[in-house]
C-alpha cells in the first residue's frame, strides 16, 4: 500500500484496517497545490519510498483525483520500479477537472467541482485534522466590527 502524502494519511489508515490481507504501508510524499486551491500542474517528490516495490502488488492510495497530472506522473514512477500490478484507490474524483484520463480502481465518491478540505485534505497545510470533508468558501466573509 503507498500512501500519497500528505493527504491521504487519514482515509489512507482507515483502509489498512478494512483490508483483511497481510499488507506493507509505503509513504510517497508528493507537492502539486502550493498554497493555492488550484493544482501548479507540476508534482514535486517530497518523500520517496522506502522500500522497493519490484514484484510487488501496489495500491497506490490518494486522498482525491482532479486533474488527474499527479496519478499519472506517480503510475509512471512507480512503473519504473517493476511491481507486479499497481491499482489506484481514491477517496474522491472530481471529473469536471480532469486532463489526463487515469485509471481509479477503486473510488469512494465522485464531487462536483468545488475545493473540499478535512479528513486529511488541506489548504496550506490547514483543516486536515476536520473529521468531515466539506467545501471550503474562497471568498471570505469579511468581519464588521
Amino acid at each position: 500500500m503507498v500512501c500519497v502524502l500528505k493527504g491521504s494519511f487519514v482515509f489512507a489508515a482507515d483502509l489498512a484496517r478494512a483490508i483483511k490481507l497481510p499488507l506493507r504501508v509505503e509513504f510517497l510524499g508528493v507537492r502539486s497545490y502550493g498554497q493555492g486551491t488550484t493544482s501548479s500542474g507540476v508534482v514535486q517528490i517530497t518523500h520517496d519510498l522506502e522500500q522497493p516495490i519490484e514484484g510487488e502488488d501496489v495500491l497506490l492510495v490518494e486522498d482525491i483525483v482532479d486533474t488527474g497530472l499527479t496519478v499519472a506522473h506517480l503510475l509512471e514512477l512507480l512503473r519504473t520500479r517493476l511491481p507486479r500490478t499497481i491499482k489506484v484507490c481514491s477517496l474522491l474524483h472530481k471529473p469536471a477537472r480532469s486532463c489526463t484520463p487515469v485509471p481509479i480502481d477503486y473510488l469512494g465518491f465522485t464531487i462536483d467541482d468545488r475545493f473540499v478540505v478535512g479528513y486529511g485534505l488541506d489548504r496550506a497545510e490547514a483543516y486536515r485534522n476536520l473529521p468531515y470533508i466539506g467545501v471550503l468558501d474562497e471568498e471570505p466573509t469579511k468581519r464588521r466590527g
